[in-house]
């Protein structure tokens, strides 16, 4: 198989970026990138550390991304399965890229920067869902931020009802678990209680 390995090849292909893709690209969060952020009820974490990559899914009610001021954001880390997996490797490289996603709206929106991790208190609390506080929050400072044009969601066809695939056409997790665990965890009870179980934990 023939292979892209030099930036000069790669720019021989593709070319250069047209001005609105380099404009778009700025700093800090304008009016138009806060307005994205606040209606944005889910988002996609990259990170890098030792073990390897990951990326990881974040989701709560929009505006869940605090605009601290024009180059800071704080994202609150609900309750999960605690492999902690994204803030594992904040403590050892705190780049972070951001993927914004806003149901029925083409455009995405992108950050990347470097994150810390903070339990101060008073920050805490200030995130308060229910009753229940996070039990850390990261600060994320903002290095670049630009949207993304909206080809990927119009090929995917991402937001039509139509294209909805059937929960039941696909494995459960409960199924996955069992058949790499060879039934020793998961299975049809973790299924059953995986709904209550959540609903007494999501924040």
């Amino acid at each position: 198989m023939k292979t892209i390995d030099t930036i000069a090849a790669l720019e021989a292909i593709y070319g250069v970026p047209a001005d609105a893709s380099l404009v778009k690209e700025v700093n800090w969060i304008t009016p138009e990138y806060r307005a994205l952020i606040e209606a944005s009820p889910f988002l996609a974490l990259a990170t890098s550390g030792p073990e390897g990559l990951d990326c990881s899914p974040r989701g709560d009610v929009p505006g869940f991304i605090r605009i601290h001021d024009d180059r800071t954001l704080m994202l609150p880390d609900r309750r999960g399965n605690n492999r902690v997996d994204s803030l594992r490797n904040i403590i050892h490289d705190p780049r972070v890229a951001l993927l914004f996603m806003i149901p029925g709206s083409g455009t995405t929106l992108r950050i990347n920067g470097h994150a810390v991790i903070s339990d101060e208190p008073d920050l805490l609390t200030s995130f308060m869902m229910q009753g229940k506080s996070p039990r850390s929050v990261m600060v994320v400072s903002v290095d670049t931020i630009y949207f993304q044009c909206a080809r990927a969601i119009v090929r995917s066809d991402l937001w039509n009802p139509d294209k909805r695939v059937a929960a039941k056409s696909l494995p459960t997790p409960g199924q996955i678990l069992a058949s790499i665990s060879a039934d020793r965890v998961g299975g049809e009870e973790y299924d059953r209680a995986w709904p209550d179980r959540a609903a007494k934990s999501m924040w």
